[in-house]
C-alpha cells in the first residue's frame, strides 16, 4: 500500500484495477465453495441469461458495457462448457443470438444460495465501511459518462500551458517565426501566394511602416502563435496572418491572440476588423465567430484560397457591437 499513498489519486485505475482482480480471484474461491462450474468473467452475460429470453450478442454488450469481441470470447468458452447455445437470427445471419440450454438452466437453479449469501456477506461489509463504495463506483461512472479522464487531463494541461502564455508586440527578432508559423500552416492546407512572400518576407515594409501591428505569442519564450493587424483605411484595419504552431494549439492562443488584436483596436478608436479565411478550416472559423466577427461580402481578396470574409464592428468605446 506504500506505492499508493506515495502516488494517491494519480493512480487510481492501478489500485481499482488491483482491488477487482482480487474480487475476481476470491469470486472463483467462492464460486468453488458451493460446487458451481463458473467463471467470474461470465458473470454478466450468464446473469443476462438467466433472465430467460433470447439475448444477441451485440445487446449484451451494450447493456454489460463490454465490446462486442469480449462478450463474443466469453460466449464461446461457455458454449463450449454446455452452459448456453448460439444460433443466427431469423432474416439477418450475421446476427447472433444466445440462450441458456438446459445444463444452463440447472447451473442457474443451482446459483440461488450462492447468490443469497454472497450478497448478505458484501451488504455486512459495507456496514464496516466509512464510505459507500457502490454509490461512489456509480457517482464516477457519471461523472466520465459527462467528460472522460482524457478530457479532462488535456483541460488541465491546457490551463497550466496557457498560464505560460504571453502576447507580445512583434520585434525584428521575431520575424522568421513569423514567417515560419505562416508559411507551415499555409503549405499545409494551401499554397503561398506573392502578397504571401511579401508580407512576410518584409513586415517592417508590408505592415509595421503602414501603420499596422503583429502580435507573437511566446509559450516559455518560444514564440509559437502569430497574427497582424493590417490598415485597410482610416478606421478599418484587417486581422491577417494568424497562425499557431500545431504543437500549442488547444491551448487557447488564437483567443488571446484575437483579444490582443480587439484591445489593439479600441486603442487605436477603430470602427471596424475585418479578416477573410477559408471555410474549411473549422477551428478558426468557430473563433472568428467566438470572437465576434460575423459574416459579410466584401471587396474581391487578392488570395485564391479565400471563400469567406468577415468583420467585427466596434462602438465608439472599441467594444464589440452586440
Amino acid at each position: 500500500m506504500d506505492f499508493y499513498a506515495k502516488t494517491g489519486p494519480m493512480a487510481l485505475g492501478s489500485r481499482l484495477r488491483r482491488l477487482s482482480e482480487r474480487f475476481t480471484e476470491q469470486a472463483g474461491a467462492i464460486y468453488g465453495l458451493y460446487g458451481n462450474d463458473l467463471q467470474p468473467k461470465w458473470f454478466p452475460v450468464f446473469y443476462l441469461l438467466c433472465e430467460g429470453k433470447e439475448r444477441s450478442i451485440s445487446d449484451i454488450a451494450q447493456e454489460i458495457g463490454h465490446s462486442h469481441a469480449s462478450v463474443s470470447q466469453i460466449v464461446g468458452e461457455m458454449e463450449a462448457r454446455g452452459y448456453i447455445r448460439e444460433k443466427s437470427g431469423k432474416g439477418d445471419g450475421r446476427k447472433h443470438f444466445v440462450a441458456l440450454t438446459p445444463k444452463g438452466k440447472l447451473l442457474r437453479d443451482g446459483l440461488s444460495a450462492q447468490y443469497r449469501d454472497v450478497r448478505a456477506a458484501v451488504e455486512d461489509a459495507m456496514k464496516e465501511t466509512h464510505h459507500d463504495l457502490w454509490k461512489a463506483i456509480g457517482e464516477w461512472e457519471s461523472l466520465l459518462d459527462q467528460k472522460d479522464l482524457l478530457s479532462r487531463v488535456q483541460a488541465v494541461r491546457r490551463r497550466e500551458a496557457a498560464s505560460r502564455v504571453r502576447v507580445v508586440d512583434y520585434t525584428p527578432a521575431y520575424q522568421k517565426a513569423f514567417r515560419d508559423l505562416n508559411e507551415r500552416w499555409i503549405s499545409q492546407y494551401f499554397k503561398m501566394e506573392e502578397p504571401d512572400y511579401a508580407s512576410l518576407d518584409h513586415p517592417q515594409e508590408y505592415i509595421l511602416d503602414k501603420g499596422g501591428h503583429i502580435f507573437i505569442a511566446l509559450l516559455d519564450d518560444k514564440a509559437v502563435g502569430a497574427v497582424a493587424l493590417i490598415p485597410m483605411d482610416t478606421h478599418t484595419q484587417e486581422l491577417a496572418k494568424m497562425a499557431v504552431a500545431p504543437e500549442a494549439q488547444g491551448l487557447n492562443i488564437g483567443w488571446l491572440l484575437g483579444q490582443a488584436v480587439i484591445e489593439r483596436a479600441r486603442v487605436l478608436g477603430l470602427e471596424r476588423i475585418y479578416l477573410e479565411s477559408n471555410t474549411i478550416l473549422k477551428p478558426a472559423i468557430h473563433l472568428y465567430h467566438k470572437l465576434g466577427f460575423q459574416r459579410i461580402t466584401g471587396i474581391p481578396s487578392p488570395y485564391e484560397r479565400c471563400n469567406i470574409q468577415m468583420e467585427l464592428r466596434l462602438d465608439s468605446a472599441g467594444s464589440p457591437k452586440k
